[in-house]
């Protein structure tokens, strides 16, 4: 019996143990570091920085060691100090899991944290230091609500917490940060309004809140000196505030938005202020033109004062009850109207149905009835497509016309299997896209009203910043066109082997964030659409690339309207897998697809070409056997990047082609883990 207990509290006391043994450490590295008096780095930034050190799991880095070591004097990877503090502690990019812990608030001095790119865990710690001026996050796996502690960073000028999988709120905790100038929280699964103490931010210039789930209205931005903001791809309503569209680069699309303009003088936002009681000794003239009507003299003016009123509301009572007689005898003329045509309609079908009955065996007069019923179905339809494509411009073909000068050649972008492209300048001066599917394609020719209609409300709910923006659409004397923005960069493949000037300007890092941007277009039609949307033409020709040279794809959703010819056309450009040959066609096909884009941005080759000698004029059976090895690896690289890319970063990204590139469709990846793969490169 009482060994019995003895052996149950020896397991207690081990378990318990466990627990306390991570605190007990730290307890004696933090004795050990109060009592030191030979290190150079100040105590509390040591303990602060031991305590991040093993919160991320005691990851590889260079000078960085457990215990004992001092940050200042032994030089640290991404450690900068100045006297004994640490001031900057920059690791972005160099694979760092684990999580933040809460030792961050005991950095004495810390002026700039960089930990971005990187995949750390777990949520934003809700004690930080005070002194921080720069705070990058972004690219990592944090979860969770941001923490409302922000509004004691009086001294943060740049704050960024994007691509991360943070969610909740934006917290009203900005009142104080009037220094802040660059703002990124995108990407991630925030919602709610955005608070009122975002009005606060005298010093914003630039705001990214794209691809949240943020709702309400901008109101409390419209007073604020930004020059950049992006609100795209949430829930934001309401009218746009006149102030927002000066802005020189503003983004919204995306957001169920009231097209219709508010006032230039609008009233106070209700973020900003209660909503203000009318009172008698208020008013545009002061209190002094706005007397109060209880303490007037009686005077003769006084009394023809109250005479005219009387007689002004005897006018107004008629004036309204005419008003009134006016929209009753209407509604009464509209509702007959209505009840006049429903019995138009009502007897046609009545009389189709009684002749149907009669004439059972004349198939020509079943005909015409089933036109009739199809007719009305086809309306009905037509109709509740209209209604969801609210979101999107309708445009004449006149309009388009006039707009593209009668789709000249001078205004032609380009020509692909569905038809041409033009380019249209508005009055307003904004340039669009306008895509003219070629009628005399099988199916697009085939296309009826209908589900052309169908087609343009599906591609319009397309809504995401890598993939290319649907404008408006034409359906008009027979002509089906597809609207959409302009991207003024042109495509990945004239930047690769047509412009000189762009092609200079494609860094290794650039060439990884244009990879980026398209595997993340693919991974929103694959794993976030409903249904899972397959490109089917993935190519470099069809991925744009705005000012920014951001990637917008094109051709999204069209996959239904492509013609027999395309899948063959996609093999002999190089992009198709093994599959499609066969005719089959799904998500996989679109990664391998993409893994030929990589390689096109790896080795500066088209994915093929007849010019070069046999054995290399498919990019894919030329690379593969080269990825592995590392010095033929260098060689394929494109020249014009002077082998300035990292090794490592090269060896990687020649990796993920290989995983995209497999011959069975199985082994592929999915897309959100080569977006994952890609982010650790950057």
């Amino acid at each position: 019996m009482y060994l019995h207990v003895s052996e149950t509290n020896s397991m207690v006391f081990i378990r318990e143990m466990s627990y306390v043994k991570w605190v007990m450490v730290w307890l004696i590295v933090g004795f050990w570091i109060t009592s030191s008096s030979h290190g150079l780095t100040h105590p509390s930034d040591v303990f602060a920085i031991n305590g991040l050190y093993a919160a991320l799991g005691f990851p590889i880095l260079p000078g960085w060691i457990s215990f004992g070591g001092d940050p200042c004097v032994d030089a640290w990877q991404g450690v900068q100090c100045v006297d004994s503090n640490i001031t900057q502690i920059v690791l972005s990019g160099v694979n760092l899991r684990g999580q933040l812990g809460e030792s961050l608030q005991n950095f004495a001095s810390i002026i700039q944290l960089d930990l971005s790119n990187n995949s750390i865990g777990g949520g934003i710690p809700s004690s930080l230091p005070i002194t921080i001026r720069n705070f990058y996050l972004s690219g990592n796996q944090l979860t969770g609500n941001i923490p409302t502690s922000l509004s004691l960073l009086g001294q943060l000028t740049d704050l960024s917490f994007s691509s991360n999988k943070l969610t909740g709120p934006i917290p009203d905790a900005f009142q104080r940060l009037t220094n802040l100038i660059n703002l990124d929280l995108s990407g991630n699964n925030l919602s709610n309004q955005l608070p009122p103490s975002m009005a606060n931010l005298s010093s914003l210039v630039t705001l990214h809140l794209q691809n949240n789930q943020l709702n309400g209205r901008l109101d409390v931005l419209q007073d604020l000196s930004l020059k950049d903001l992006n609100v795209e791809n949430n829930m934001f309503t309401g009218p746009v505030p006149p102030k927002l569209l000066n802005i020189p680069n503003f983004r919204s699309g995306g957001n169920p938005f009231n097209k219709t303009v508010i006032p230039s003088s609008p009233s106070p936002s209700p973020f900003l202020s209660p909503p203000r009681v009318p009172s008698p000794d208020i008013g545009s003239g002061g209190p002094k033109n706005r007397p109060s009507t209880d303490s007037a003299p009686k005077t003769p003016n006084s009394k023809n004062g109250k005479r005219f009123l009387k007689t002004k509301r005897g006018v107004l009572i008629i004036v309204g009850g005419i008003l009134a007689v006016a929209a009753i005898i209407s509604l009464g003329l509209f509702l007959f109207i209505c009840r006049s045509k429903r019995r138009q309609i009502t007897n046609k079908i009545d009389k189709s149905s009684d002749f149907i009955s009669k004439q059972k065996e004349d198939h020509h007069s079943i005909d015409h009835v089933s036109n009739v019923e199809d007719s009305l179905r086809v309306e009905k339809t037509n109709k509740e497509t209209t209604k969801n494509l609210n979101s999107v411009r309708t445009f004449t073909v006149a309009t388009l016309q006039q707009y593209s000068d009668s789709f000249s050649q001078e205004n032609l972008i380009g020509r692909g299997l569905l038809g041409s492209v033009y380019s249209a300048k508005l009055p307003t001066g904004e340039i669009l896209a306008v895509k003219k599917l070629d009628t005399t394609n099988t199916i697009c020719g085939s296309l009826s009203e209908e589900r052309f209609l169908e087609l343009a409300c599906s591609v319009s709910k397309l809504r995401h910043g890598n993939v290319a923006e649907m404008m408006g659409y034409c359906v008009e004397h027979g002509q089906r066109l597809l609207v959409y923005k302009y991207y003024q960069n042109g495509t990945i493949h004239e930047a690769l082997y047509s412009n000189e000037n762009l092609h200079k300007s494609l860094s290794w890092n650039t060439r990884i964030r244009l990879a980026l941007g398209s595997s993340r277009a693919l991974e929103y039609l694959h794993e976030v659409c409903e249904p899972p949307i397959v490109h089917q033409n993935f190519k470099s020709s069809n991925i744009l690339l705005d000012d920014q040279l951001a990637v917008h794809v094109s051709d999204c959703g069209l996959a239904p309207i492509w013609p027999p010819e395309s899948l063959k056309q996609l093999m002999n450009d190089g992009y198709g897998a093994p599959e499609v040959e066969l005719g089959a066609y799904t998500c996989k096909s679109d990664v391998y697809s993409f893994g030929i884009l990589m390689l096109e941005l790896l080795t500066g080759r088209k994915s093929c070409d007849r010019s070069r000698a046999r054995g290399e004029q498919f990019l894919v059976r030329w690379a593969i056997p080269q990825l592995h090895d590392i010095d033929a690896l260098s060689k394929m690289v494109d020249p014009s990047l002077n082998g300035a890319y990292p090794s490592k970063s090269l060896s990687r990204f020649a990796d993920i082609i290989s995983l995209c590139v497999q011959p069975e469709p199985e082994f592929r990846p999915l897309m959100s883990e080569i977006v994952e793969s890609l982010l650790h490169l950057i």
